[in-house]
């Protein structure tokens, strides 16, 4: 349902919503202020990256030596992305959040901008995403509070929204520790208004549910932004066949 959705009319007008609501320019604004640094990461990834809403920012922050990887759900998105961000550099991998096509470990931030709110449960999700972070690595999580805007965004994007507690208690569940919350202006602090934004490391030692892995590899976008047959990874391929097959690509593009 939510890829049809965005491989619809709803995907066309996600990245002018983005900038009406102000979530895409108040991200760069967070970043670009280093409340979450970016530079300290040398392999970063975008989970649900949409038309490259973070992705655009990330690629002006990062360190130019990073591996930048965005992943979505939706092919049609990850093609806009290609085509508004006018860059080669990230790789894009289509990819569900709750099955994610990378090794163990394979990076050390992962960003995740309102993706979580389409899940049922945001536990499969989280879960992936602190098994393909490295230890001592950092997700930034930006989420759809249970507020008044909060329904109004739920109603408009058929999503569900999330109380802190609750987005909190299921980042514990999976291993990963909320560090600091963060708020987009003194002015969204005040009022309690922008949602959940949160930078969550991953805990030293094992992960519940670490011997359970996932096998599901997406397809992928050529170098010059169009899908090409001979860069679909097969379902038969391990997760880390899979990841190295990204950064070889990604490697291509810088």
């Amino acid at each position: 349902q939510v890829r049809r959705i965005y491989d619809g009319p709803a995907g066309h007008v996600l990245p002018w919503g983005s900038i009406l609501s102000l979530h895409e320019p108040l991200v760069g604004h967070l970043l670009r202020a280093k409340k979450f640094d970016v530079s300290r990461f040398h392999d970063i990834l975008d989970v649900g990256s949409g038309a490259g809403q973070i992705l655009r920012h990330l690629l002006k922050v990062a360190r130019p030596d990073a591996r930048l990887v965005a992943c979505d759900l939706s092919t049609q998105m990850l093609r806009r992305a290609r085509q508004r961000l006018k860059s080669k550099r990230p790789a894009l991998v289509t990819a569900d959040i709750t099955c994610l096509p990378f090794s163990d470990e394979s990076f050390d931030c992962v960003t995740c901008g309102w993706v979580l709110e389409h899940l049922p449960d945001p536990r499969p999700g989280l879960a992936e995403m602190a098994r393909v972070l490295r230890p001592g690595g950092s997700i930034l999580i930006l989420a759809t509070e249970a507020t008044l805007s909060g329904a109004i965004v739920s109603r408009t994007w058929k999503c569900r929204t999330y109380s802190r507690d609750e987005l909190r208690e299921a980042c514990s569940d999976v291993g990963l520790i909320w560090r600091e919350q963060m708020w987009f202006t003194r002015f969204h602090e005040l009022f309690k208004m922008g949602g959940i934004l949160v930078e969550a490391t991953r805990c030293n030692g094992t992960l519940p549910g670490e011997a359970t892995r996932s096998t599901g590899v997406p397809n992928r976008e050529s170098g010059n932004g169009e899908e090409d047959g001979s860069t679909v990874v097969s379902s038969a391929k391990t997760n880390q066949q899979a990841a190295s097959d990204t950064t070889a690509v990604s490697s291509h593009r810088r």
